[in-house]
């Protein structure tokens, strides 16, 4: 008897019947209209993931696509997170139950951070927006139901996610919740998950954004109770200037190629799984490490976004390790080709398992 899925409002395609991917995570609210267009970050790119995954196929990209159909084949097979209200009041988030801080939580909740704060993040006065708080939250939401997912079926990914910049009591860097340390959080407190994510005990993020993950590397209690253990493969030179300490940290030159890449990332995530013995995966596949990405400075081909993808989600799947797909960062200035190539490549590898039992 399996333990329903409390973390999902609605149930996406039974991942049993399902024979073209595994279970997708996806809110619609995740994006929001009136957004300014010369903005940084991308908030129309989830919307426009998602819409990629349940369209683009050979007959409507015959430029881009060599499926036959849409991965996706409705938005209905989505899996969908716990609404806005129901999200805050699980306890999942903030302290005592959760990780973040509870002044700090209540304080975005309300609209009330400071200008300072706001401008650490990088939204500034959009930082108070409803639709902003929302969507934060809605996708933290999503990561932990991923979590429910990818120990039930061995696999999952989130449309959104990889908020890997936010600390316990602050955001930074376009992000302001951590998903990835509520994430881990939630899956080894079995009194927390209620029983739907038993024995696990020790969580492996495998941070592969450009950027490092320097606000979960922040989240000590979780990493000092031996729960959480962080890595972080980056581009050294980028964002942000001091970094933190992650329990592995690769931070790579400026211009590293696809061998270069690959080399560095079987080195690390193999010593890493050899120490951890991790319980669970969550896997931060940010595609900002693109050769065409304007924030990068790396130069990794798509083909070695897919080889690296596919190579980090096959470890965990022969490995027998649950594991979590999160979106993580992306600044292309087509987020047309930003979705339709490089993330959509992410969730057809996560496809190809189907509906694994691990």
């Amino acid at each position: 008897q399996m333990s329903p899925l409390t973390a999902a409002s609605r149930l996406g395609l039974d991942p049993y019947l399902n024979r073209f991917h595994a279970p997708i995570v996806n809110h619609e609210r995740y994006s929001f209209p009136g957004w300014p267009e010369t903005h940084t970050f991308p908030m129309d790119k989830f919307e426009r993931l998602a819409h990629a995954l349940t369209t683009n196929c050979k007959a409507s990209q015959p430029e881009w696509s060599t499926l036959p159909r849409p991965l996706v084949r409705s938005s209905l097979d989505f899996f969908q997170p716990l609404d806005f209200h129901d999200a805050i009041s699980s306890g999942w988030i903030q302290q005592p139950t959760g990780p973040i801080d509870a002044s700090y939580f209540h304080e975005f909740l309300s609209g009330q951070l400071s200008e300072e704060d706001a401008r650490i993040i990088g939204f500034r006065e959009h930082v108070s927006r409803p639709e902003l708080i929302e969507r934060t939250v809605l996708e933290v939401a999503g990561t932990v139901l991923a979590v429910q997912l990818a120990f039930r079926y061995g696999i999952a990914s989130n449309v959104a996610g990889g908020t890997h910049h936010a600390r316990p009591d602050a955001g930074a860097g376009y992000t302001i919740l951590n998903d990835l340390a509520v994430a881990a959080n939630y899956a080894t407190d079995e009194k927390l998950n209620g029983g739907s994510v038993e024995g696990v005990k020790r969580v492996l993020v495998v941070d592969c954004d450009v950027h490092q993950g320097d606000g979960t590397a922040h989240f000590e209690d979780l990493g000092g109770s031996g729960r959480l253990f962080t890595l972080s493969m980056h581009c050294e030179s980028n964002y942000p200037l001091r970094k933190a300490k992650s329990t592995y940290d690769v931070g790579l030159p400026d211009g590293c190629n696809d061998e270069e890449y690959m080399i560095a990332l079987r080195d690390i995530v193999g010593k890493a799984f050899k120490d951890v013995k991790p319980d669970l995966v969550l896997y931060d596949a940010g595609v900002d490490v693109y050769e065409g990405d304007k924030l990068g400075r790396l130069n990794i081909s798509e083909n070695g976004i897919r080889q690296r993808d596919r190579w980090v989600l096959d470890q965990c799947v022969t490995k027998g390790i649950p594991v979590v797909a999160v979106v993580g960062g992306g600044y292309d200035r087509d987020v047309d080709a930003l979705s339709y190539t490089k993330n959509v490549l992410m969730f057809g590898e996560s496809t190809n398992y189907g509906s694994l039992d691990v």
